[in-house]
């Protein structure tokens, strides 16, 4: 075990950890967050997704003594009473379905269109082509992710 130092969605806190846990173990266990899931466990899913430093990783298979930058969960995004302009897409278009895969979705649309303002369908859906969600062909929640990079673009 060693004292761990992490800065998760704005606030620095030292977690007493094994520095090889996986990240998603240690937000949900230590900080008792539920945006983050456990689904495939292989980083293949995209259910454990988390922004660093802007960029997202799977959390599930990264250590947390490599998690160094500023993580960013859907938590962390904004508030229930003021959400995120994406959140706020997902809302409007009725994009949310079970919610389990939100992370992977939200937070690699939100990475790639913050880096590809006013991005179309087609570079969206390949954007997100390695999320393996039952329910991501879903058309909202393309419409949600173009909605957002219209509002980013503007």
């Amino acid at each position: 075990m060693a004292e761990v130092i992490l800065n998760v969605n704005g606030g620095n806190n030292a977690v007493e950890v094994d520095p090889e846990s996986p990240l998603l173990c240690v937000l949900i266990d230590a900080y008792g967050l539920k945006g983050p899931k456990l689904g495939c466990g292989l980083a293949q899913c995209g259910s454990c997704t988390v922004l660093m430093d802007g960029v997202p990783y799977r959390s599930c298979t990264l250590a947390v003594s490599e998690a160094t930058g500023k993580i960013v969960t859907l938590e962390g995004l904004d508030t229930m009473e003021n959400p995120h302009p994406i959140q706020r897409a997902f809302i409007e278009e009725q994009a949310l379905q079970c919610g389990f895969c939100l992370s992977g979705p939200m937070l690699y649309g939100k990475a790639f269109i913050d880096k590809n303002p006013g991005a179309n369908e087609a570079p969206i859906q390949e954007a997100l082509s390695g999320i393996l969600c039952p329910c991501y062909g879903n058309p909202r929640m393309v419409k949600a992710l173009m909605r957002y990079a219209k509002e980013v673009k503007a």
